[in-house]
């Protein structure tokens, strides 16, 4: 499956059927292969808190905390596969906590991203000689670690240079769990254009659902967004986010975007 893009290889183990299986090293093996950004294995979730569960690999094996793009495409396969009762109120519980979704059309699917615990406007991060102007921002606990930089239209002309950049960015000391890195140019009042490079996949990828929420917040709490909703167009496709604000934070982040089914095989 895909969101916008950012690519995924589901699987199931509801009922233990990868018992003692090195998932990290599935996860390396299966991403190859199939040429994806991450791997999502659909967990029982204990209790009545989630209808099930997700572990979320990217695609060098590490576990990440959560991915807003595989949370919309898993919170699909749940109502497809029977695992959602209710498509308005989809349960899904991530490593960095629970997860809301619901179905808005049969593709279109929106997202509660995990709230920020960690918001700082303004964190200077040397990179290639030069210090840059990031906001820094951890959403969930364990916080999915996110640094956003606006740069000029012109510099998305030469991805190449973006690249160095961010994969200099994306291991600053300023970010000490390292960081996924998302370049910004506002374009209009509430949207804008944005890359991300992302941890784990060490490259830029198509969309980053996780870095769109991070955004919006950022920018948000830097007096650049007038309203509530922020439209973000990513090489991969458009998403949107709308959030609340209050007493100075944003939180409610709502991310909304298309879901695909690629393909689907037994093995």
């Amino acid at each position: 499956m895909h969101g916008a893009g950012n690519s995924f290889v589901l699987t199931e183990n509801l009922h233990g059927g990868l018992q003692g299986e090195d998932l990290s090293g599935l996860a390396l093996r299966l991403c190859a292969c199939a040429e994806t950004d991450g791997m999502i294995v659909i967990v029982p979730a204990a209790g009545d808190e989630a209808d099930f569960g997700m572990l979320f690999y990217n695609a060098d094996g590490s576990l990440g905390e959560m991915c807003g793009n595989g949370a919309r495409c898993i919170a699909r396969y749940g109502v497809e596969h029977g695992l959602a009762p209710d498509p308005q109120h989809i349960r899904v519980l991530a490593t960095a906590g629970l997860v809301t979704a619901r179905q808005i059309t049969r593709e279109q699917y929106e997202v509660r991203l995990n709230d920020p615990s960690i918001v700082d406007p303004h964190r200077p991060a040397e990179a290639l000689g030069a210090v840059y102007d990031c906001a820094y921002v951890e959403l969930g606990d364990p916080g999915i670690p996110h640094a956003v930089v606006e740069t000029p239209a012109a510099d998305f002309d030469d991805l190449d240079a973006l690249r160095e950049r961010g994969r200099a960015l994306r291991r600053s000391p300023a970010f000490p769990k390292g960081a996924n890195v998302s370049f910004v140019c506002r374009t209009g009042e509430e949207r804008v254009r944005a890359i991300t490079f992302e941890r784990g996949v060490e490259d830029f990828t198509l969309a980053c659902g996780t870095g769109c929420g991070s955004i919006a917040a950022s920018l948000a709490l830097r007096g650049a967004i007038p309203g509530n909703r922020l439209e973000i167009d990513m090489p991969g496709g458009r998403l949107s986010v709308r959030f609340r604000r209050e007493n100075g934070r944003v939180g409610d982040l709502l991310l909304t975007g298309p879901t695909a089914v690629v393909e689907e095989f037994n093995c």
